[in-house]
C-alpha cells in the first residue's frame, strides 16, 4: 500500500497564490467598506438634512399657531377691553421696556390699562404650568420696568386656546385668571384673581 499524505506539504507557488488571493480579498473589502461608509455618511448627511428640514416646518406650524392665538385675543379683548368686571382705556400689544441701568427687560404680550390698574396677559396657542411661572416671573419686574404703575393694582391673566393638564389648576391657584375660548367667545375665569 502506498501512503499519500492527505495534506501534502505547501509549496512557494501554492503559498504564494494563497497570499495574493488574500490580499485581494483584504483590498476587496477594504474597497467595499469604504463604499459602506461613504454610502452611511450620504445617508445620514440626507436624514441630518431632512430633519432640519421637518424642525423648520414644526417650527413655522407653531409660530403659525401662537399667531392665530394672539389674534384672537388680541382682538377679543380689543373689543371688550374689560377684565375682572373693570374696564380698561388702553392697551400694549406687544409691550417691551429695557432698562439698562437696573440690568433688566420685559416683554409682555398684552397690557391693559386704566387709572387704577394694569394687567398682563401671557398668551400661549397651547399653555403649560410652565408659563405660569414664567408670567410671575415677568410681573415681579413690571413695575421696576414702568415705574409710574408702581401704586397701580397689577392683575395677571394666562390665555390659551388649549391648556395642558393642571395648567389651568396652577394658574387659579397663583391667582391668575385663566382666559379660554368657549366657542366664539373668550372667557375669563377670575373667581381666585389676586392683586399682584
Amino acid at each position: 500500500m502506498n501512503y499519500q499524505p492527505k495534506n501534502p506539504a505547501p509549496t512557494f507557488e501554492s503559498v504564494w497564490a494563497t497570499l495574493q488571493e488574500n490580499d485581494r480579498q483584504l483590498k476587496e473589502n477594504d474597497r467595499q467598506m469604504r463604499e459602506q461608509f461613504a454610502e452611511n455618511e450620504r445617508q445620514w448627511q440626507e436624514f441630518r438634512e431632512s430633519m432640519k428640514a421637518m424642525q423648520k416646518e414644526l417650527g413655522g406650524i407653531g409660530h403659525s399657531n401662537g399667531a392665530v392665538a394672539e389674534s384672537y385675543f388680541v382682538n377679543s379683548f380689543t373689543k371688550t377691553m374689560q377684565f375682572a368686571g373693570q374696564k380698561y382705556d388702553s392697551m400694549d400689544h406687544p409691550c417691551k421696556r429695557k432698562v439698562k441701568s437696573l440690568n433688566l427687560q420685559g416683554e409682555y404680550d398684552l397690557v391693559l390699562y386704566n387709572c387704577t390698574s394694569v394687567v398682563i396677559i401671557e398668551i400661549k396657542y397651547s399653555a403649560e404650568k410652565k408659563h405660569v411661572g414664567w408670567l410671575l416671573k415677568d410681573a415681579a419686574v413690571f413695575k421696576k420696568l414702568f415705574p409710574q404703575y408702581a401704586n397701580f393694582d397689577l392683575y395677571l391673566g394666562l390665555a390659551a386656546l388649549h391648556f395642558e393638564e393642571d395648567t389651568e389648576k396652577e394658574a387659579i391657584n397663583q391667582g391668575v385668571a385663566v382666559i379660554k375660548q368657549v366657542g366664539d367667545n373668550m372667557v375669563i375665569y377670575d373667581e381666585h384673581l389676586k392683586v399682584f
